[in-house]
């Protein structure tokens, strides 16, 4: 255990899994510590990494001796206790926070609690974000969103209430299912539209609309979770300190996400959104690469392949209205959540995406205008091989007509 947390009185869940692999005499104290510190500085650096990571890819622990371990390490990080609450199991973790569920005492209902973990509790900018995201969560009140109920600290412990979704996310449906039908995707997309209209109103951006941050209730209800990115979008001081970098997931974020550009708005989660649609419709993401950077390199360049292409039982609508959101112009998307949830339903009830038509019209007008300001510019000078069969075809007209002309001309004066 780290003197940091001797101190506070913190047990952490790298701490807990430090003294377990010590006493099960699969590492020395001295391995242990320097993989803490090598954990710490990851941190330091931005992308944090966890004790069991670097137990892992040192070699000091195997797969199998991991997965032995983590039960117990989970039984002894579920009796860590917040007051009114009872903790039951843990629901996942990740590099950012530890997930249980738990029961809220006083009001005898099941929740889930994000936990930050203690080793990122000693960095204020990580505390600071972990809050952030409880403020953004409580701004909105929605069906189609996660509710927060509570974000505070105790004993050292930064925790954050919200509502259980039992269920599973998008992402592991299409890992299990492969794809969704049409119908079913467009009605979970549909309800996403709708709970980001809600949040573009309150005047935050999500930025990491993705599979699996859409809970999938046992009812059918689709819920946005994960409030970690949200910024709003008056936040300027945010915006300033976080420009030039990419905030978000490689496989759907936005283009001007990807290039840190400052003035992020609603548009970047539509095309996160359009990213999720076109995962969900195809089996595949919309760009694939060898690593991270290469991937969202796609995302700025190269043109997206039609879901259409990929899966033939798709309507043309469906494609028209995945290719609008995911335009890499931001101003040729759709222009709010609500423009495009009427698409979406609209190629629900098979009928049109009007919206996405007036978009590819007004592109095509755009393309058709561009070219006649290039013809009317050309220069003959320019290429001496340059023909006008339009005014040739005019000269071969005109000389015929002055021929047959002549003709008659000379048939008269024959016949006199």
């Amino acid at each position: 255990m780290s003197e940091s947390s001797k101190e506070s009185g913190k047990t952490s869940l790298d701490s807990i899994f430090g003294k377990v692999v010590i006493d099960k005499q699969l590492c020395t104290k001295g391995e242990v510590k320097n993989c803490l510190d090598i954990a710490k500085k990851s941190i330091t650096k931005g992308q944090p990494i966890t004790l069991t990571d670097v137990l892992l890819s040192q070699g000091y622990l195997t797969k199998t001796q991991y997965k032995r371990l983590k039960t117990e390490v989970e039984k002894s990080r579920s009796t860590q206790q917040i007051p009114g609450f009872k903790m039951i199991k843990k629901l996942g973790q990740g590099a950012m926070a530890v997930v249980f569920m738990a029961k809220q005492i006083s009001l005898d209902r099941t929740v889930a609690i994000k936990v930050l973990p203690n080793r990122l509790s000693e960095n204020p900018e990580y505390v600071e974000r972990f809050y952030k995201e409880g403020r953004a969560a409580a701004m909105l009140n929605h069906n189609n969103i996660v509710q927060a109920f509570d974000v505070g600290e105790s004993g050292g412990t930064h925790y954050f209430v919200m509502e259980y979704v039992e269920g599973l996310t998008v992402y592991d449906v299409v890992k299990q299912n492969g794809i969704y039908a049409e119908r079913e995707a467009l009605l979970i997309i549909s309800q996403m539209a709708d709970a980001l209209h809600h949040a573009h109103e309150k005047g935050l951006i999500h930025r990491d609309v993705k599979p699996k941050n859409i809970m999938i209730t046992s009812d059918g209800v689709a819920k946005l979770a994960d409030m970690g990115l949200a910024r709003e979008l008056t936040d300027t001081d945010a915006a300033e300190s976080e420009q030039g970098r990419a905030y978000g997931t490689p496989y759907y974020i936005a283009p001007e996400q990807i290039r840190g550009e400052i003035d992020i708005d609603f548009r970047a989660d539509i095309y996160s959104l359009g990213a999720t649609l076109y995962h969900m419709v195809t089996g595949r993401v919309p760009f694939e690469a060898p690593s991270p950077s290469s991937v969202m390199h796609k995302h700025l360049k190269e043109d997206l392949v039609p879901p259409d292409h990929l899966n033939p039982k798709l309507s043309v609508g469906v494609s028209e209205v995945v290719e609008i959101m995911m335009a890499k112009k931001r101003d040729e998307r759709y222009h709010s959540a609500q423009e495009l949830s009427e698409d979406l339903q609209a190629v629900a009830n098979g009928e049109p995406p009007m919206q996405a038509r007036q978009r590819f019209d007004a592109d095509t007008l755009s393309d058709l205008e561009k070219g006649e300001e290039d013809f009317d510019a050309y220069d003959d000078d320019d290429d001496a091989n340059y023909s006008n069969p339009v005014g040739l075809k005019m000269a071969v007209m005109l000389l015929s007509g002055a021929l047959l002309i002549s003709i008659i001309i000379i048939i008269m004066l024959s016949g006199k």
